[in-house]
Formats: structure tokens, sequence, C-alpha cells
């Protein structure tokens, strides 16, 4: 199309859109605010998806968290409100029953489920925290955040050791945060046993199974220290990454309700958090956000196309004459036809690029914002580029479609009957 490199097709389509400057930019405002909506929104939910990505990151997201509690019907000879207890053998059946499990991490807790803390001191200094007896795969399901030493490891547990990893909370009450005091090595009291420090952990704001008021000792220490014999607080299952996290529930359940001759019927006998499908819940909330703007944006952007071809229908009309004068000096009807044809796709094309811009804009602002808000799941809000383009490339066909319409009138124009018009 050798008219898109005519200085003077330029030149007429600038003077076209001066002379109706209202005009041009209350029709601009259509296409733009619709590709502002897309980007600025389509934007944001990326930061939302990746905002809950940095939330979740350190936690294994298709994990199980069950405990036991009481019966609720009466079954093969025991009656109803019997207490079930998980038991450290349970881990074994469970791998053995259900392949679609990848580990599992027991743990025993004093400070959880209802029950009080446990008192520690050192040098005089006193409180209390919650005391959990973990594995190390525990570290492995919820991550933490290690700002001195170590999380406990195998030799930990198997030789009982009175070790310990402390919450940053801890830390700054029994050592000198201020002056950045090495805790490593050195011991706290805990139910009048000396432990010691191996770790300490920091937990992100807004995010964590713990907090930083907690401590972490070998489930077979703890399990020593309270007498527990082979019961389990809880178990956290972490299922196989191509696994059913639901499907790996309810056969956690069966297995455990038959072992413990519980009714199948029993929905109390167990209790379970399943992350996995919370997560799932989650991630298809953000999908249909997106979808929902990617929606959005097309409808408001088709809206916005439409306006600029009724537009260019009245400006083809009042140039009615200006174009019989052109056909008359000689002017071709396809010359007609592409001058009209660029004008749309001027015109939608810089409303798209003014909206994408404010769109950018926007989402650097909010970048800004919430940069360190750690406790808000918001973060780094971005857009795809090959979607925007896409985008960008719907509307010029859209233009070049729509602008047919306005384009075909004014090649229908007869010179005569132009030059009559007043």
């Amino acid at each position: 199309m050798n008219i898109i490199f005519k200085k003077d097709t330029w030149q007429e389509i600038y003077y076209s859109l001066r002379n109706n400057k209202l005009r041009t930019f209350l029709t601009m405002i259509g296409v733009g605010w619709g590709m502002f909506l897309y980007v600025s929104l389509l934007g944001a939910a990326k930061g939302m998806e990746n905002g809950f990505d940095k939330l979740f990151s350190g936690f294994a997201t298709n994990s199980i968290f069950l405990w036991a509690q009481n019966t609720s019907i009466p079954y093969d000879g025991f009656p109803k409100g019997r207490e079930v207890h998980l038991k450290i053998e349970d881990i074994d059946l469970l791998k053995r029953k259900i392949p679609e499990i990848d580990y599992i991490s027991p743990q025993n807790s004093r400070g959880n489920f209802g029950n009080a803390g446990e008192q520690m001191s050192k040098n005089g200094k006193s409180a209390t925290y919650t005391l959990n007896g973990d594995y190390p795969l525990g570290n492995k399901i919820s991550e933490k955040k290690l700002i001195f030493g170590r999380y406990l490891n195998d030799a930990d547990i198997s030789q009982n050791k009175n070790v310990v990893v402390i919450g940053e909370e801890v830390y700054k009450n029994f050592f000198d945060s201020k002056k950045n005091e090495n805790p490593l090595g050195k011991s706290i009291n805990i139910k009048g046993i000396f432990f010691n420090v191996i770790g300490v952990f920091r937990v992100k704001k807004g995010g964590g199974m713990e907090n930083d008021r907690t401590v972490f000792i070998p489930l077979s220490t703890f399990t020593k220290m309270y007498n527990n014999g082979n019961k389990v607080d809880f178990f956290a299952i972490v299922s196989k990454p191509n696994a059913e996290v639901n499907t790996v529930e309810e056969k956690v359940k069966q297995q455990l309700k038959s072992k413990n001759q519980v009714s199948p019927d029993d929905t109390n006998a167990f209790g379970t958090f399943n992350l996995g499908k919370e997560f799932k819940k989650l991630t298809g909330f953000l999908s249909g956000m997106q979808f929902l703007t990617i929606v959005v944006g097309a409808l408001t952007i088709l809206a916005g196309v439409i306006a600029i071809s009724n537009i260019l229908l009245i400006t083809v009309k009042e140039r009615t004459k200006e174009i019989g004068i052109r056909r008359a000096l000689g002017a071709k009807p396809s010359e007609v036809r592409n001058q009209i044809l660029l004008e749309s796709v001027v015109i939608t094309l810089s409303s798209g690029l003014l909206g994408f811009i404010s769109g950018v804009f926007v989402l650097m602002i909010l970048n800004a914002i919430t940069q360190n808000q750690d406790d808000f799941p918001f973060y780094n809000p971005t857009v795809n580029y090959g979607n925007v383009f896409a985008a960008m490339a719907v509307m010029v066909i859209l233009g070049l479609i729509i602008g047919m319409i306005p384009a075909q009138r004014a090649v229908k124009i007869k010179p005569i009957e132009a030059l009559r018009t007043e």
C-alpha cells in the first residue's frame, strides 16, 4: 500500500484529526479505556498470583494436616465418643497402603490444639512458648527461614538429643539481639531440662504455619519428656505431585478408620485440613479473575472500536464534498478506501498505546506501594507482553474490519453528487 508512505496521506490524517479534536479525543477514550482495563486488571491479577506464590513459598501446598478426635458413631462393640489416637507406626501403614503419598511428618505439640504452652527460662528470664516435637521432614512441609544455625536432622532424632530450634521472638527474649548475640551452643531451660540452641528461625509476616513464639525439639526427645509412647498429635501428609489430594485424604481416613475400628461413616473421628484443596480453590479463583479481565477488556475494546466506526461515518459524511473533489481529480476508489481505513487504524492503535502506557504506569505505582507489604498478598504485578501485542494486533484487525463500513460509504460517493452537496 503505497498510500502509507506518502507524506500527503499523513498530513491529511493529521489535519482531519486536528480539526475534530474533541470528537477524536472522546473516540479514543473508548479503546484506550479498554486497553487500560486489560493491562491494569490483568497485571493486578498476576500481582495477586505472585503474592500468594510468595506467601506460600517454602510450603508443600499439596499437603494434608490430620489429627485424631472422638468417634461420633457406635461401631463394632465400641461406644460413641471413644477417643482415637494417631501412632508412629501408622506412618508405615499409610505409606504402604497408599502409594500416592510422598512422605509423612509427625508432630507433637504443647501450645497448639487447645493445650497450654511450655514454660522456658534462661538467666532468670522466663516465658511460656509453644513447644513442638518434630521430624526433619517438618521443615520440608513448612520451611523455616533460619537466621542462625540449622534445623533438626536425623541424628537428633535417633540419638534423642536435647537440642532446640527457637523462633526469633524467643531469641530476642533470651539473648541480646541488639548486639546480634550468637545463641548457637548456648542453653535454655525447658521443663527443667537444658537444651542446646542449634538454630533460630524467622517467620515472614502473613505466612508460616508457626510463629516466632515457637520452638522445635526432636520428636523422640519430646516423647520421652511427656511419656507419650508412640502417640502423635498430628500428621502432615504430602502427596506426590501428580496425585489428587482429595483422593489421598479419603484413602488416609479409610485406612485409619479400618485400623482403629471406626465406622466408615464416622466423619468426626479424624479431623483434617486439606491445604492442597484450599490452594486449588485459590489458584482457580485467580485464573477466573484473569479470564474475566480478558473478557471485560476485550468487550470494552470492541465497544471502543465500534465507536470509532460510527465517528468515521460522521466524518465521511462531513467530508463528502472533499472526497468528491478528490474523485473528480482522479483519485481511485481504492485510494479513498485506504485513506479511511488508515485513519481507523491510526486512531485505534494510538488509543491502544495510550491505554497500555497508562495501565503499566498504574501497575508501577501499585508495585511501589505494596513492595514492602509482606503481609499483603500482592507482589510484582506484570503483564505478558505477548498477550498485550496479541491484543494490539486484534485491535488493528478490528479497526480494519470496522473501518470498512465508512470506507465503503466513502467509495460509493459519486463526484458529481458530492460537488452539489452543501
